[in-house]
């Protein structure tokens, strides 16, 4: 939900090789359509020609610019980026499960700046990935699979140790659903990837920041290295936002990751070790029988 989306069972192994047309002309206008997760609207960027936003129900989700896929226009999906890059060194293939796909903004990314890279993206809207492979078509020689499933059902079925990036992107509504903010989930996580690989994570929350504070500690059970990224705002609770998680068994790049914060256009703030701590404030660590949602963002918190 920018400044985001969830992963019925379908295997649409179609999108690994999609059509190399150019996509949607700006000259078609904004396109409305149902999807089902409600309704979807593509809208030409004001700012760059080949860019469009992909909005759910009038929130925000993405934004694709077709000319130039390494263009992260959102604040979340930048801070993804930056772990997208620290994932390796500049240019290496990498393996990424995507848990939510959305518009496909951060596959493309990858794919772009880590070229052969493998992956595989859950996203149990099978409409709205029609929708973006149709309008916002994929480069074919791109290594892109995109299953119909829930994004947990996703995780529960790949194999131990065979990624290097777990990306979690995960919303029912604007919401992140419970079964995928667990330490079951952080476990499932933690299993698909490989010894040095890295977990990654989009939140939103707002006000007394429960939620955020819980996932934090949830993580914290499963991985001995985490950190969070977002705006002072936010974690001040002074306004809704997008949070960022990152955790791994080996050490985060927290050094070269809080230079790329601190120089982004975008506000940002990266907590780690006994600051983290502070912030996670004695919070128990959600599990399957006692996790909720995240809060509902209030109202026009991403307009």
């Amino acid at each position: 939900m920018g400044r985001n989306r969830s992963g019925r069972d379908r295997d649409d192994s179609s999108a690994t090789a999609t059509t190399g047309a150019a996509g949607r002309s700006r000259s078609q206008g904004p396109l409305v359509s149902p999807v089902g997760s409600g309704t979807a609207e593509l809208r030409p960027d004001r700012d760059r020609p080949n860019a469009w936003q992909l909005l759910i129900d009038g929130a925000p989700q993405s934004l694709v610019d077709l000319a130039d896929p390494t263009h992260l226009g959102f604040e979340y999906q930048r801070r993804l980026g930056h772990l997208i890059d620290l994932a390796a060194p500049p240019g290496r293939p990498i393996t990424v499960l995507h848990l939510g796909g959305g518009a496909l903004t951060l596959a493309r990314y990858t794919a772009a700046t880590r070229p052969r890279s493998r992956q595989q993206v859950a996203e149990i809207d099978t409409a709205l990935t029609e929708l973006v492979r149709t309008e916002l078509p994929l480069d074919r020689t791109w290594q892109i699979r995109v299953r119909g499933a829930d994004a947990r059902a996703v995780l529960e079925r790949t194999p131990e140790a065979s990624v290097d990036l777990v990306i979690a992107d995960v919303f029912s509504g604007a919401r992140v659903p419970a079964h995928c903010a667990t330490v079951e989930f952080a476990t499932l996580a933690a299993r698909a990837l490989v010894p040095e690989g890295r977990f990654a994570a989009n939140i939103t929350d707002g006000s007394s920041l429960a939620f955020a504070r819980a996932q934090v500690a949830t993580l914290l059970a499963v991985f001995p290295e985490v950190c969070l990224v977002a705006d002072p705002a936010v974690l001040r609770g002074k306004r809704f936002g997008n949070l960022i998680l990152a955790a791994s068994h080996q050490p985060l790049p927290i050094a070269e990751l809080g230079r790329r914060v601190a120089t982004d256009s975008y506000l940002g703030r990266l907590e780690h070790g006994r600051a983290l701590a502070d912030f996670t404030a004695g919070a128990a660590p959600a599990t399957d029988s006692t996790a909720a949602p995240s809060p509902a963002p209030p109202p026009k918190a991403f307009h």
